[in-house]
């Protein structure tokens, strides 16, 4: 179990995690889970979209974790929905720190889609975060995504990959980028013990 109680969230990612979750669970589903972890003070009341500091990396594994639990077997479904939903999010709302306005992808080949796409998630946790280290690259053939400093699973242990939000964030933002739905696996995690998580790219759905 890897925990930096240091490690914090800015406002505009906190914000994009609670709006993509109540678009997934409802009001009051995310009301129960904001009181679970400790979290009230944003019931009805959403921070702002800057990068000041807004939770610490710890309750934001809680909040995953609370999630998880609150559904039981659907609980890592529902935190990849809402992963979907928290990059479209992103790219909507906030698309100067996604690095994604006004880029066209159309002319580039399909692999170098997803590469760009994938350090784009970095660069924006990068930018919002100095603390974070993450990096998108090639491992036997297959495009993967690696970061050192995972919030959703700090703090957490676990004898399987817990980071299903990352997952659907990811596999949304490979659609986004190729128009096709790939894959995405989980094969490395912190709260297994792993010193990174560590995310690969499979082939496209329905292949």
């Amino acid at each position: 179990m890897v925990e930096r109680v240091e490690a914090f969230i800015v406002n505009a990612l906190v914000r994009q995690a609670l709006v993509a979750a109540q678009e997934v669970m409802g009001e009051n589903g995310l009301n129960v889970v904001l009181r679970t972890t400790g979290l009230e003070r944003f019931i009805g009341n959403f921070p702002p979209d800057n990068l000041e500091p807004g939770i610490q990396a710890s309750q934001y594994g809680q909040f995953n974790e609370a999630i998880e639990e609150f559904y039981g077997r659907g609980g890592r479904g529902i935190l990849k929905r809402i992963g979907k939903a928290s990059f479209q999010y992103g790219v909507n709302e906030q698309p100067a720190l996604m690095g994604l306005a006004g880029i066209a992808l159309k002319a580039l080949p399909q692999k170098q889609r997803i590469k760009f796409v994938l350090n784009s998630v970095a660069d924006a946790l990068k930018k919002s975060n100095p603390q974070v280290e993450a990096w998108a690259g090639e491992k036997d053939g297959k495009m993967i995504y690696v970061e050192r400093t995972c919030a959703i699973c700090n703090g957490r242990s676990s004898d399987k990959p817990i980071c299903h939000l990352y997952v659907g964030s990811l596999s949304e933002a490979i659609k986004w980028a190729t128009g096709v739905d790939f894959e995405v696996r989980e094969t490395a995690c912190i709260a297994m013990g792993d010193d990174y998580c560590q995310f690969e790219v499979g082939d496209s759905i329905g292949k």
